[in-house]
């Protein structure tokens, strides 16, 4: 079978569902393809810290009244470090904006949701896919639908937004492409934890055993990381274990206690860097995760998503309504500015609160006056808090 649209977009993640509904809001037709089905990409539990920019834009397109309903608005943030805890005023350092902690797989919900309404297509289960054609004015998507069915898919333009591992980045000739990698000695522990909040916004904890952070996902659960070995098997953390860690590094001077609970869900996630240049070949952009990934410390990895497809949505409105094409000819420049600085933002916050393997007593005591500057610091808490809660996508 054979059939044209004007966008094909690869994976249903917040970078291609968003781009989709983006497009269809300006009466771009677009197709998009999901190797998973609709039960597992709903279901892939993620945490979510939503920037300013994030939210607005979820609200300004019609799909985020679930999230301002049972999201959880966050003004600040907790620098917790010798066992004292300081607090960064994101609102009051950036002009009133703040954080939105609403989980990635709710926001796929509410995406899918929308589209679906609206009539617009998404072929959940794909499989074999293929990316033909990119140099041309007439790309194509092959692919086996669910069903079985060999089909081609025609199109002015292919988003490949199919994360990491998807076919979208290896699909651009490797001379093409310049990759930029690092890989971090250490990886986060998370659990899911059936126990009330202990605290009303994030803590990120420094401690000379390793990392904590402590994050709500409702009134009932609770979201918790603690620092490991990317390597290390979950069999070794037991329960006990988790709970004596968390206890160690989130322990303050004044007796602070967390609230534990059943916890229900563990899980072991590796970290690093990863930047692609340039996120275009031909008539395929990249967006997402496709074509960057940050440690997770910054809370910048659905955000970008969200600014790259802000972007390319422009440009390709641009294309089909004015006849513009400097804007997607300047798509990956555009993009790739706000990428290296969230790199940069994530490699810091993550250097200054986790514990390298290779540290000697000198770099501890550099990290606590790091610590120390950014908490007592107007001008260092203000690019603290500026970057955290999004710089403007306009």
């Amino acid at each position: 079978m054979n059939y044209r649209t004007q966008v094909a977009i690869v994976g249903a993640g917040p970078a291609g569902l968003l781009l989709a509904h983006l497009l269809r809001l300006e009466g771009v037709e677009s197709v998009v393809l999901e190797t998973r089905t609709r039960e597992e990409i709903e279901a892939t539990l993620r945490a979510g810290v939503l920037e300013q920019g994030t939210v607005n834009i979820l609200n300004e397109t019609g799909v985020g009244e679930r999230m301002m309903r049972e999201g959880a608005v966050h003004h600040g943030i907790y620098l917790r470090f010798a066992g004292r805890t300081r607090r960064i005023d994101l609102a009051g350092l950036t002009g009133g904006r703040s954080i939105m902690v609403y989980a990635q797989h709710e926001v796929i919900k509410d995406l899918v949701k929308v589209r679906l309404d609206a009539g617009a297509p998404i072929e959940f289960g794909v499989k074999d896919v293929t990316l033909q054609d990119l140099d041309t004015d007439a790309p194509k998507v092959r692919y086996r639908h669910a069903g079985g069915e060999l089909r081609e898919l025609a199109c002015d333009f292919v988003a490949g937004c199919d994360g990491f591992h998807g076919v979208s980045r290896p699909a651009m000739p490797s001379r093409r492409r310049s990759e930029f990698t690092r890989t971090y000695p250490f990886g986060w522990l998370g659990v899911l934890v059936q126990a009330p909040p202990s605290t009303d916004e994030l803590i990120y904890a420094h401690h000379e055993r390793g990392f904590a952070l402590v994050s709500t996902r409702s009134p009932q659960i609770q979201r918790l990381y603690v620092q490991c070995d990317p390597e290390d098997r979950i069999e070794h953390w037991s329960d006990d274990r988790i709970w004596e860690e968390l206890r160690a590094r989130l322990a303050t001077v004044d007796g602070w206690q967390m609230k534990e609970g059943r916890i229900f869900q563990k899980g072991i996630v590796a970290m690093r860097s990863f930047v692609v240049e340039p996120m275009q070949y031909g008539r395929l952009y990249l967006a997402g995760d496709a074509a960057h990934i940050v440690p997770p410390t910054g809370a910048k990895g659905l955000n970008l998503a969200v600014a790259d497809v802000r972007v390319l949505a422009r440009a390709l409105k641009a294309h089909y309504q004015d006849k513009r094409g400097d804007l997607l000819a300047q798509y990956s420049a555009t993009a790739l500015r706000r990428v290296w600085r969230a790199e940069h933002f994530s490699w810091w916050m993550t250097s200054m609160l986790h514990r390298f393997h290779d540290d000697s007593p000198f770099q501890h005591r550099l990290q606590l006056a790091e610590l120390d500057y950014v908490t007592s610091s107007k001008a260092k808490a203000t690019t603290l808090a500026e970057n955290y809660v999004g710089l403007p996508l306009d």
